[in-house]
Order: C-alpha cells, then sequence, then structure tokens
C-alpha cells in the first residue's frame, strides 16, 4: 500500500525522502508541477506575510546595490577586481544594447535603467542554481509583469512627450497614409498589438522560459532520487547527466533571457523617440 506523503501538494516538493521508484510511493504518486512555485509564507512584517520568492528578491536587489557600491563607491583610475567587472558589465549593456538600439546622444539617458533592469533580472534568475535557495524569482509572473509595466510607462509616457497626443496615436498605430484601403485595418492591428499584446509577450517571454527551465530542472533532479532503487539506478544515471546539462543550458539561457528582456526594452524606446509618419 502506498505511503502517506510527508508533506502537502502546495509546497514545494511532495515526496519522502526514503521513497523510491518501485517501491509503491515517490515520484510515481506525486511529480513536479504547479506545486512546486507555492510557497507558505515564512514570516510576517508589519502584517504582510513574506515568503521564499520575495526574500529572494529582496536579498537579489541588496546583492545587486552592494556589489554596485562596492564597485563604483570610490572608483580609482586604476580599476580593482570588483570595479573591473562592474565596469565591464555596464559598459556591455551601454554600449551593446542602448547604443546599437537608441543611437549614442538619445540612449545614454537611459542607461541606468537598462543596466538596472538587466542586473535584476539576471540576478532574479541566477537564483535557480544558487544552492539552498534553487528558485528563479522571475517564474512567478508577478515579477516580470511588474519589471514590463516599469518599462510600457516609460515607454508610452515618453512617446507622448515627444510626440503630442496626435503623434503619439500615429505612433502607436503605425499610421501611413500610403496602405490606402487597409490603412483602418492596419491601424487596429497595430494598437492593440502595441499597447495590449507588446507588454504581455515582454512579461511572458522571460516568464515562460524561466518557469520551464525551473520545473525540467526539478523534475530530473527528483527523478533522479526517486529511481536510486533496484534496476532503477541505471535511470537515474541518466537522469543526473540531464539534470548537470539542464542547470548549465540554464545559466546560459539565464544570461540570454535578462540580455533579450533590455533588448526588447531598449527597442521599445527608440520606437517612441522615432519620428512619427
Amino acid at each position: 500500500m502506498p505511503k502517506e506523503l510527508a508533506v502537502s501538494a502546495d509546497q514545494m516538493l511532495a515526496f519522502e525522502t526514503d521513497c523510491h521508484l518501485f517501491e509503491g510511493c515517490g515520484f510515481s504518486t506525486v511529480s513536479p508541477g504547479l506545486h512546486s512555485f507555492v510557497f507558505k509564507p515564512l514570516f510576517t512584517v508589519g502584517g504582510y506575510d513574506v515568503n521564499k520568492s520575495m526574500l529572494l528578491a529582496l536579498l537579489g536587489t541588496i546583492a545587486i546595490l552592494w556589489f554596485f557600491q562596492a564597485a563604483f563607491g570610490k572608483p580609482k583610475v586604476v580599476p580593482g577586481k570588483l570595479q573591473m567587472i562592474g565596469e565591464a558589465g555596464y559598459d556591455f549593456i551601454r554600449r551593446g544594447v542602448v547604443y546599437e538600439t537608441i543611437g549614442k546622444k538619445e540612449g545614454e539617458k537611459y542607461v541606468p535603467l537598462m543596466v538596472a533592469l538587466f542586473f535584476f533580472v539576471w540576478v532574479m534568475n541566477l537564483w535557480s542554481v544558487i544552492p539552498l535557495a534553487q528558485f528563479p524569482v522571475t517564474s512567478i509572473i508577478s515579477y516580470p509583469m511588474g519589471l514590463a509595466l516599469i518599462v510600457y510607462i516609460t515607454w508610452v509616457s515618453l512617446t507622448f512627450k515627444r510626440h503630442g497626443f496626435v503623434g503619439a496615436f500615429k505612433n502607436f498605430t503605425g499610421y501611413d497614409k500610403s496602405l490606402g484601403a487597409v490603412l483602418p485595418m492596419s491601424m487596429t492591428i497595430e494598437f492593440f498589438s502595441n499597447l495590449l499584446v507588446r507588454p504581455f509577450t515582454h512579461a511572458v517571454r522571460l516568464f515562460a522560459n524561466m518557469f520551464a527551465g525551473h520545473l525540467l530542472i526539478v523534475m530530473f533532479t527528483v527523478a533522479t532520487w526517486y529511481m536510486l532503487s533496484g534496476i532503477g539506478i541505471a535511470f537515474a544515471g541518466v537522469s543526473f547527466v540531464m539534470t548537470i546539462a539542464m542547470t548549465a543550458f540554464e545559466l546560459f539561457i539565464q544570461a540570454v533571457q535578462a540580455y533579450v528582456f533590455v533588448l526588447l526594452a531598449s527597442s521599445y524606446i527608440q520606437g517612441a523617440l522615432a519620428e512619427s509618419h
């Protein structure tokens, strides 16, 4: 008769440490799923519950602030290691993303925002492979949505400021009188695409990649443990190799997703600054 689960399904991992495949319990009973992204409150501050993802976001923010303060708090002509790393990261976003997308003259003022977005997203992603944490904060949809909202407000307000109401309307709708009879349909599609679909996809692209990546790592990790029984040991070895491979691949995806998020944000701002038709 199957053993009872040690922890409920609303917690991160629902399995007993002494359960293995072919023993009537374990992975065949409860596999990783949405419950792997749900956490009970760790503590309460001022009436607000703080769970694992919130704590990781706070610690990540503190780590980023500490790093840049340590790197640039007392800059030197001959940079130390931290300053050198900080300058390399800052310059990568400035030249490789902002200047290439927006241009040097217009883009300089947006460099701090893009650098902050890149490092925040990257560090929130990195929690996935850090021992004890092992959870990407951006796999909770509210975090990517919050970041996308910051970009959206910046982009929309900048468009109105640069072009005025009529110019902004043309910018959002892709107004081009040379389209002739199809202009109304084209403007309608562009309007909904830019103002409704764009911010949604901006957030979901980051969320979906980190959600799927974390779920795969959890699945192979748990499967490795569950299969350590009888002939399942051979399969456990394969699952362990896949865990290592997926973790390495996840490190690459984490950086790419941070880069893509900032690249898209820069392209939106570039569109706001572009001359309307």
